[in-house]
């Protein structure tokens, strides 16, 4: 399994190599990934459905007892298998659809990168590796949907989703990490055995707050469901890929591998089925309010994620059947639609469904895929979307509170019938108002993925068996923490009131649909309330944390390097002194008997200098009164026993005046800048400073006791470095790249302002 994840790192880079003449054939190269990673699932399959887990682990923090687990059950698979599955279809429909397109590599390694991601995350083994690929997902679906990056809609559709999807995944990491410290440990094998232990600690409210945190901001729900249509900015294949069958599915996930551990319980049941029955309701009505066929899949999108949520917090086996066979029937037609979409739009240059028509006659192919996508969205047989239908259906009629999530249902369900209409009936069937010379034929790459996927769409709701035992069955068990059982799946359960709603959904669905014209001249109903809604709230967000970002940035970044150099002392000097004050540190001060001559000579001579520089009415001036500092120090190295360090000083403070001697003359004459109350305030704060460091140095010879850093290098300076001069030695040898990495800096430094000078003495010349 891990080889599996690791593939398309390890590949993703060859997409960026130039493709020459085998350019046309890119989409299908690439491919080649996803179809053998689909067949290395698929074979797999048979352990899983006879009950296995399979479990990897390989060591990777082993200090922290870190692994970098992989772990395969029913849940995984089937999402594995979609992720691969419609990735093949996907890459190969990207290939034609980018066709000449100068950054089609670059495409191709973004795509690459986050099926691996997104593989990593459903395999992962603890939460912690679980954690780090749902952040990559974040992360390299940002570049897929800012993927035409020359457009402001896209930069900002992009930031916008993984602002979002970012902060939920800093709450899901908190949320995770107390999960698993009350559970006793990160990975699944130990999640999931210690379910009724997490359901009775107290930490169990507040993980679960955090973990649904991430989840809903991930999966859409409301109120963070603005940041899905916005990221219809991306290319048709993104949003076919990440916005109907995988990131967006990320959420769903986590809530159905972690049920048996956090479900059950009030507060869960509540949360999720409130934030689901709100976001299913809502994106089925927001999905009638639009005219662009990718605005239009993008709500019912919304929708369907509200509806797999709602599930998952009614938590019955029934519920959680229902949302499996909700999330592939999804999958499947949701996928088909966003490509067919992107075919319309390549050949007739449009997705408004109020301009086009009449597209069956010269797009059979196109038109037939839609329309068995847009019926299984409907909920009509003999498809996979109304064995969902039912199967939803059903299990809200269960619930506990049965007449308001049946009516949930039943409401969103007659939007999304006319939605799917909305969708195929005028673009395809209607009578074109004039012939239209402009269409062109769209390549098999661009009709293959979205046939084969209403297709599967097809045979599975005419022989539900062929998914139901071999993988739905299995990841029921993972999701109910019960053994394998086969899914409640037919076309026929007789009369009863599932199929009596059903029908009541489709004739309402289809009288909304004939009068959504009517309901379009209401416009209070219609358009709603302007500036109102999470998406305005956020951009008002936004703008607030930019104005902040600019205040803060005028006050902290002046310009002035004295300013910096004043804030900078100012915090190190206030936060020691609190420290010293909290923990009534006071060194005793000690007597001026033991002070010799020449020390105080020479501290005499120090602080004449310091005074000298800081009065001078020159900068030369001041230039030696610093240097005769620095000779003061290093005649106090002298007298101590240190003239290496005295040497060292020598000639640093020499060529340090020697420099600033020699840039001086290009300096404009001094002028003084300060008023005299800025200078007594910066007096104020180098005396405390100054003050500051001599209580700290009295501090630490009065605390006395041996340096084990000294002893150290004392004693291996010679047999390790063949050096007897402690210093040097340190410098060139143990701290070797340190010293280098200042040099570098240094000659850095002089080439940037060599450079400089040279601009501006050609600019004077000019």
């Amino acid at each position: 399994m891990l080889w599996s994840v690791l593939a398309g790192f390890i590949l993703a880079p060859l997409a960026l190599l130039p493709a020459g003449p085998a350019a046309r054939w890119r989409g299908w190269f690439q491919a080649l990934l996803p179809l053998g990673l689909t067949l290395y699932f698929l074979g797999r399959l048979g352990a899983v459905a006879g009950g296995q887990v399979l479990i990897a682990h390989q060591s990777w923090v082993p200090g922290l007892g870190v692994d970098l687990a992989f772990y395969l059950d029913g849940l995984s698979l089937l999402f594995a298998l979609l992720i691969t599955g419609v990735g093949t279809l996907v890459m190969a429909y990207a290939g034609a659809y980018l066709h000449g397109h100068p950054q089609q590599g670059r495409f191709f390694f973004w795509l690459t990168l986050f099926m691996a991601s997104m593989l990593g995350l459903v395999l992962a083994g603890n939460v912690l590796t679980l954690f780090i690929f749902w952040e990559l997902t974040s992360l390299t679906s940002f570049f897929l949907i800012g993927f035409d990056h020359q457009r402001e809609a896209a930069r900002q559709a992009a930031m916008q989703a993984l602002l979002v999807t970012a902060l939920g995944g800093a709450a899901l990491l908190a949320g995770l990490l107390v999960l698993g410290q009350a559970a006793g440990g990160y990975d699944f094998a130990t999640f999931l055995s210690r379910g009724e232990v997490l359901r009775a600690h107290p930490w169990y409210l507040a993980g679960l707050l955090l973990v649904l945190g991430g989840a809903f901001t991930k999966s859409a729900q409301v109120p963070f469901h603005f940041w899905l249509p916005s990221a219809m900015e991306a290319p048709t294949p993104v949003s076919a890929y990440l916005h109907s069958v995988t990131m967006v599915k990320a959420g769903v996930y986590l809530l159905a591998r972690l049920h048996p551990v956090l479900g059950g319980t009030p507060a869960w049941f509540w949360l999720l089925t409130g934030f689901g029955g709100a976001t299913l309701l809502t994106g089925a009505w927001l999905a009638l309010r639009q005219s662009d066929m990718k605005r239009i899949l993008a709500y019912t999108t919304v929708s369907a994620l509200g509806g797999l949520v709602l599930l998952l917090g009614v938590g019955s086996e029934a519920a959680l059947h229902a949302a499996l066979v909700y999330l592939l029937a999804h999958a499947l037609y949701k996928g088909a639609l966003f490509l067919t979409a992107g075919a319309v739009d390549h050949a007739a240059g449009s997705r408004d469904v109020n301009q086009l028509r009449g597209l069956a006659r010269p797009l059979p192919l196109l038109a037939a895929a839609a329309t068995a996508a847009a019926l299984s969205m409907a909920g009509l047989p003999p498809l996979l979307g109304f064995l969902a239908k039912e199967a939803l259906y059903r299990a809200a009629l269960a619930a506990p509170v049965a007449g308001l999530l049946t009516a949930l249902a039943w409401t969103s369900g007659v939007l999304l019938v006319a939605a799917a209409l909305l969708l195929v009936a005028r673009p395809f069937f209607a009578a074109p108002r004039t012939p239209r010379a402009d269409l062109h034929a769209p390549t098999p790459a661009l009709w293959l993925g979205p046939l084969l996927l209403a297709g599967g769409g097809l045979l599975c709701g005419l022989a539900p068996g062929l998914v139901n035992r071999p993988l739905l069955a299995a990841a029921g068990a993972a999701v109910t923490g019960g053994p394998p059982v086969p899914l409640d799946l037919a076309l026929w359960h007789g009369v009863d009131a599932v199929l009596l709603l059903g029908l009541l959904t489709l004739a309402a669905g289809v009288a909304l649909y004939v009068n959504l014209g009517r309901l379009a001249r209401v416009p209070a109903l219609w358009r709603g309330a302007p500036g109102w809604g999470t998406a305005r709230l956020y951009e008002l967000g936004v703008a607030a944390l930019y104005g902040l970002a600019r205040r803060q940035t005028r006050i902290l970044q002046s310009g002035y390097l004295r300013h910096y150099i004043l804030t900078l002392v100012g915090f190190a000097v206030g936060l020691t002194a609190l420290t010293l004050v909290s923990r009534g540190l006071s060194p005793s001060l000690p007597g001026l008997a033991e002070l010799r001559l020449f020390e105080g000579a020479v501290a005499l001579m120090i602080l004449c200098g310091a005074l000298f520089a800081v009065f001078s009415p020159s900068r030369l001036s001041a230039v030696v009164a610093m240097g005769t500092i620095g000779y003061g120090v290093a005649l106090i190295f002298v007298e101590f026993g240190a003239p290496d360090l005295a040497m060292t000083q020598f000639v640093i403070e020499t060529m340090t005046v020697i420099l600033f001697v020699l840039s001086i003359h290009r300096l404009p004459t001094y002028l003084p800048r300060s008023s005299r109350l800025v200078q007594g305030r910066d007096a104020l704060l180098a005396i405390a400073a100054g003050g500051l460091m001599t209580l700290l140095m009295l501090l630490v010879l009065e605390a006395g006791g041996g340096s084990r850093v000294a002893e150290f290098f004392a004693e291996q300076t010679w047999p390790a470095a063949h050096g007897r001069d402690i210093v040097n030695v340190i410098l060139v040898d143990f701290r070797a790249m340190d010293t280098l990495g200042e040099i570098a800096v240094l000659t850095l430094a002089g080439v940037g302002v060599h450079a400089l000078l040279r601009l501006r003495s050609k600019a004077g010349e000019n």
